[in-house]
């Protein structure tokens, strides 16, 4: 007996001993999936990835759900009480991001399904359409320009300063919007970020009377991980190693690839 033929025999084997979930119970779980992979891209503690699934499992009439998640990987099984299995996993690492808009509707969407279960064209629906909203974008560009412009002033910078980093907050904001979808990678997107961001300053101080340090200490806030490094520390204390040790090590290399950005544009600034 070959290799091949001892793997089918292992597979046939599993089937009649773990009977195989319905087509409603396998679509079901899809959705939950879908749920799943769409909290983690947008930032989700694993945790809460879990729970949520778990929960939603529940209220659908699953007798039990074990999950599995980390960054770019989600497993779930679903035990119906007929005795069907349903298991399945997904990949979600289609470009990481924090969006507490998405994650705020997603969890709302999660609350009301298990407070009161709907159909599942119903379900279908409202996922794809939290998939396919955003946050207002003037929204997020004002708040941009708020935060980038008051932060030069705290670390020091005149008021010129600040101004100069609300404009180029904007700059930045359009490259969120236009060009981070075209780079998923989050380290080389935001060293090139970074680095166009770092040399249009460097060529505005050659003519308007800024202190550039400032104003690129205002700007490089809009970019800096600094939630994603807290999720990870938090995810190492509540037990989620794996989790907590992928989240760090991205965020000290996206950290590294704006400090790259911005040291290679003063070098040739200067």
């Amino acid at each position: 007996m070959t290799m091949a033929d001892k793997i089918r025999r292992c597979e046939q084997m599993q089937q009649m001993d773990m009977p195989q979930g319905n087509a409603a119970d396998v679509r079901m779980l899809d959705m939950f999936m879908d749920i799943g992979a769409m909290m983690i891209r947008n930032g989700s503690e694993v945790k809460r990835v879990e729970d949520t699934l778990r929960r939603m499992g529940a209220a659908y009439g699953a007798e039990r759900m074990d999950v599995f998640a980390i960054t770019s990987t989600l497993v779930c099984t679903m035990n119906m009480p007929d005795g069907t299995v349903c298991s399945m996993s997904r990949g979600t690492r289609d470009g990481a991001k924090t969006d507490f808009w998405k994650l705020e509707r997603i969890n709302a969407l999660s609350r009301e399904y298990c407070k009161e279960p709907f159909g599942m064209d119903e379900l279908k629906s409202r996922i794809d359409e939290i998939e396919q909203m955003a946050a207002p974008r003037l929204t997020v560009c004002v708040g941009s320009v708020l935060a980038a412009g008051t932060l030069a002033v705290f670390f020091g910078g005149s008021i010129l300063d600040g101004v100069a980093a609300a404009v180029f907050a904007v700059g930045i904001w359009l490259l969120q919007v236009y060009f981070a979808p075209i780079c998923t990678n989050n380290i080389l997107f935001n060293f090139l970020c970074s680095f166009v961001t770092g040399v249009l300053i460097g060529l505005a101080g050659r003519v308007l009377p800024i202190h550039e340090d400032k104003v690129m200490i205002g700007d490089i806030m809009l970019l800096i991980p600094g939630l994603a490094l807290t999720n990870a520390v938090k995810d190492m204390f509540v037990g989620d190693t794996i989790t907590g040790s992928l989240r760090l090590v991205e965020s000290v290399l996206w950290a590294a690839g704006i400090a790259c950005g911005f040291a290679l544009a003063v070098f040739i600034c200067r």
